[in-house]
């Protein structure tokens, strides 16, 4: 039986069966799988390029409008792809990096908490203090007084693999057991 293409590729009959080059019939889902498979790289591709925009530009003024905008896509559409990929919204990612540099900076000790705020890209230093302390467990400036004794001596790559902050939520629970 010879059935005859349409355009897009399909059987007259109208069903999602493809031709393939041989003439027999194939499955749609194979068909369209490589094409997904491609995009699918493709929108990771893309992820990656705003994750290290993040990276790179943390302490310039960001919001997902203007790094949707970058990759040509919609804020709505950045915030659930970076969410699925990453297990974190583009804000709370840009924030973490805030953080992560504004520990570095506190534990050198030569700038004030409102100085490490401004330096590390935040506007205000109410939402600074907030986010830092939902991150670290401390404010920013206990955290200063405390981290500067506790890494006195220790080498900055060690410092900031043992200071790295994790999230309240993500936090080991303490075992009741152990005392």
């Amino acid at each position: 039986m010879n059935v005859g293409r349409t355009e897009r590729g399909f059987r007259e009959e109208g069903d999602a069966a493809a031709l393939g080059d041989s003439g027999v019939v194939c499955n749609d889902s194979a068909v369209a799988s490589k094409p997904a498979a491609a995009q699918r790289l493709h929108d990771l591709a893309r992820l990656r390029r705003v994750r290290d925009r993040i990276d790179r530009e943390y302490a310039h003024p960001l919001d997902v409008e203007t790094l949707a905008r970058g990759e040509s896509m919609s804020a709505g559409h950045l915030s659930r792809r970076f969410r699925a990929a990453y297990g974190e919204s583009p804000y709370a990612y840009l924030m973490t990096r805030r953080v992560e540099r504004a520990m570095a900076l506190l534990r050198r000790g030569d700038l004030s908490v409102t100085e490490v705020c401004f330096t590390v890209g935040c506007s205000s230093l109410g939402t600074f203090s907030s986010r830092f302390t939902e991150l670290v467990g401390v404010p920013p400036s206990v955290y200063q007084r405390q981290a500067t004794r506790a890494t006195a001596g220790m080498p900055s790559c060690v410092a900031k693999r043992v200071t790295k902050p994790v999230r309240n939520r993500e936090a080991p629970a303490n075992d009741p057991r152990v005392a």
